[in-house]
Parts: C-alpha cells; structure tokens; sequence
C-alpha cells in the first residue's frame, strides 16, 4: 500500500477526532467516509474474554454484532480463525447453506453483502472488523485498498492502546473490559451452575438465547439478576 493513501486514510482519522485523540471509533468513521458502506463495526476476540464490540456505526450494526455474538456463526465468527471472510451475495444458495441462521436474519436487515476482514499482527489476533451492505457486490479497487489500510490502522490503535493501558488482568484496556460485564459475569455464573468450561457455558447462553429470539447480552443479564438460572438436572429455569 502506497504511503500516500496511508497519509490520506489517516487524515480522515484525525479529522474525525476533532482535536481529540484518536479512537477506534475515528477508524470506523473514516470507513464509512470512504463510501460503499453502510454499516460497520469492529470487535475485539482475545481467547480470555468473549468477543467484545468496540464500534458500530449505528442502529443496524448494533443489531447485527448482536446476532453474531448470540448466533456464533457467519463471515465475522470465520474471518478470525481462517481469514477474510468477502461475502458479496448473501442470497447466493451456497451462503444459506453454510450460515442456515446468519445468512437469512442479516438479509432481513435488508443487508446482501458482508465482508469480515480479521485485525492480525504477525500471529496476534486481536479481532475483526464487520463491514455491510445493503447492495449486492464485491469489495475492490480502491474501496477495498483503502479498507485494508483502515484494518491497519485498527490494528495499530488496538495495540497501542493494550501497551499504554494495562487496567485489565489479562492486558486489556479498561474500555474492552467494561463494554459487556454482563456477558462476562453470566459465563462464570453458568460456568459454575453447570460445572463446565467457559466455552461451553458461553454456547449454553447462545443457544439460550437462540431458542428464545433474544439477543446474548438481553439473557445475560437475566442470568447476573438471577430471573434465570442453568440446572443441570432439570434444565434452565426462570425464576
């Protein structure tokens, strides 16, 4: 990638910032800037902590980081294990196939075309970074150079921003740590009720909150109120 649309990109950050300093929130901004997009969002998926969303550009992606994070399937759930997940039509028989839940909820948002575009270092994975559409069609050319020099960008923010401020136990930054406490709590309250591992109790939860049409963090928090409780013997319980 040219230094010139590196120093370009970047403007569009600082711009964003308003004299303030630079956030992640400013690399989501300048995505959408450089048009083409709709939605975006970028997610944090360190292995301690269930994945944990930085930005959302609005309403819509808001909805759609809480389908990934209570379905656990899709491009985003698959860009961090395996690489840049470009989906340019959901519709495709193939994508119905391979995501029978993602694929036919994220087009009833009225989006076609999803692109998850992992934030790796080297071998640090840090997360992903959700970009929608509501047309059909692939990212590239100068849309798709620019996107991965923003993915950059995130990468370099993310670090910085782990090294300069160690208020977590695990070396994240407080903000990461507080964005859902909720989600955290109710995976070792599950944990223990079960007697099973974090992963298990955090898929306990999907499933959970699958089967009844409510988003992870919605019966999260019933789980930390104590209205809900996962039994062993008897099946979840409310009350």
């Amino acid at each position: 990638m040219s230094q010139q649309r590196r120093l370009r990109l970047w403007s569009l950050i600082v711009e964003s910032a308003h004299g303030r300093s630079v956030t992640i929130d400013d690399v989501g901004a300048a995505v959408l800037s450089t048009g083409g997009i709709d939605a975006a969002a970028i997610a944090v998926t360190l292995p301690a902590v269930p994945r944990e969303t930085m930005y959302t550009s609005g309403s819509l992606a808001d909805a759609l980081e809480d389908l990934t994070m209570t379905i656990g399937e899709g491009p985003s759930a698959e860009a961090i294990a395996d690489g840049p997940s470009m989906i340019a039509d959901l519709d495709d028989p193939q994508c119905l196939a391979r995501w029978p839940v993602f694929a036919p909820a994220v087009i009833g948002h009225g989006v076609r075309a999803v692109f998850a575009l992992p934030l790796r270092v080297g071998a640090i994975r840090l997360g992903v970074m959700d970009l929608y559409r509501r047309e059909r069609g692939a990212l590239e050319g100068e849309l798709l150079a620019d996107v991965l020099v923003l993915t950059d960008l995130a990468c370099a923010l993310l670090l910085g921003t782990v090294r300069d401020d160690r208020k977590g136990r695990d070396g994240l930054p407080e903000r990461i740590v507080l964005q859902h406490p909720e989600v955290h709590q109710a995976t070792g309250m599950v944990t223990v009720q079960l007697g099973v591992s974090a992963a298990v109790a955090l898929a306990r939860l999907r499933a959970y909150a699958y089967a009844t049409d409510r988003t992870l963090r919605d019966v999260a928090g019933d789980v930390v109120a104590r209205v809900l409780r996962f039994d062993p013997d008897e099946g979840t319980d409310a009350g």
